[in-house]
């Protein structure tokens, strides 16, 4: 069975769902909606599939399994809910939404019709994390006591790398891309113990033309098992991308950047020869962790498979799982709630900036990103 599938929005981060569900076997694609007919055309013509300028048309014309909503975030609750009352599963780009009341409509619609939907967090499926979390859930680090993330190096606030309409968020571009750390965090961690749990902090350090409310946070909580999870998220420095996961028995250190993961199994502190046995250890593992990226690239460009390709690609690895999941009726592999809890959390650091918010529930139905 593969899954009739059709994509939302033209721009720019529409190509990779365009160029995954091309390739993935367990998908059919065979259309694209945007506002901007052109921009629908060109992405057509690349793909020979099926134009629209009008979503209802599109869901009235096409007899869909599975629809990728890739438009800016404030579309993200009136596209979805449109596609769940009709029946059709939805993966919506990340934010999905910008409210914590927009996403909870996009929950209960999808429980009240019964239809699946979820959220792409596509860094959750890099070869790193995936290890990670093998270890962790096989037990391998013991009772995990707390997840340390820092995230530097992201976009500044006045950057239009996903377009102009991310300079309407109060953080900007770098806020457009808080979720990936965000997700991370709670996936790997767990989810706070409630929403008093949380603690944000906020710190604008550059200068801008535009008025921004921040370029850096910081945010922690307890989850309900005693973990203590802690981001920290800057802008315009040099890239730093690197997850701690602390067990009573060890622990990890995933390098975001590398693709490389690092486990401390040792108590390294011992002696002067256990101390000079950390950087061997660190040394060892990382290059472990290259060799199998190596190996891995190597086997991309020699077969060129659907396989070897999802391996290296966190976007075609979540699509391949999810569209299994769909067909089996098995849970998303990115659960709605993590995306719920993500947008929670993106709300406390703006809270933090500005001060709590009035949330709007205003949506525009389709525009293009």
């Amino acid at each position: 069975m593969t899954l009739t599938t059709a994509v939302v929005g033209a721009g720019t981060v529409s190509e990779t769902h365009l160029s995954g569900l091309s390739a993935c076997p367990r998908t059919e694609l065979v259309a694209i909606a945007d506002l901007d007919g052109e921009a629908a055309r060109a992405a057509a013509r690349r793909h020979a599939i099926t134009p629209y300028t009008d979503l209802d048309h599109m869901l009235d014309s096409e007899s869909l399994d599975w629809l990728h909503v890739c438009t800016p975030v404030r579309t993200h609750r009136d596209i979805a809910v449109t596609a769940i009352e009709r029946g059709i599963p939805v993966l919506i780009e990340k934010p999905v939404t910008e409210t914590v009341r927009a996403v909870e409509d996009i929950a209960d619609a999808a429980q009240a019709n019964d239809v699946p939907a979820s959220v792409v967090h596509n860094h959750l499926f890099g070869p790193a994390i995936r290890e990670a979390r093998e270890r962790i859930e096989a037990g391998e680090l013991g009772t995990i006591r707390g997840v340390d993330l820092l995230y530097t190096g992201s976009t500044r606030p006045d950057v239009p790398n996903r377009g102009e309409w991310s300079f309407e968020l109060v953080g900007g571009e770098f806020e457009e891309g808080l979720p990936h750390p965000l997700y991370i965090l709670l996936n790997v961690g767990g989810y706070p113990r409630d929403e008093d749990a949380v603690q944000a902090t906020t710190t604008l350090g550059g200068e801008y033309e535009m008025e921004f409310g921040y370029d850096g946070a910081t945010i922690q909580y307890p989850t309900g098992d005693g973990r203590l999870c802690s981001a920290t998220m800057l802008s315009g420095t040099v890239p730093h991308r690197s997850l701690y996961v602390h067990g009573e028995e060890g622990s990890l250190v995933v390098d975001l950047v590398s693709q490389s993961l690092v486990p401390l199994e040792r108590d390294y502190k011992a002696s002067s020869k256990a101390r000079a046995m950390k950087n061997a250890d660190e040394v060892l593992a990382r290059g472990r962790s290259t060799l199998e990226n190596l190996g891995a690239v190597a086997r991309r460009a020699r077969d060129g498979s659907w396989e070897s390709e999802k391996q290296l690609n966190g976007h075609f690895y979540q699509y391949d799982e999810t569209a299994r999941a769909i067909e089996a009726g098995e849970p998303m592999p990115v659960p709605l709630s993590e995306g719920q809890w993500t947008v929670r959390l993106q709300q406390a650091i703006r809270d933090a900036a500005t001060g709590p918010q009035e949330s709007s529930t205003e949506h525009t139905l389709v525009d293009d990103e």
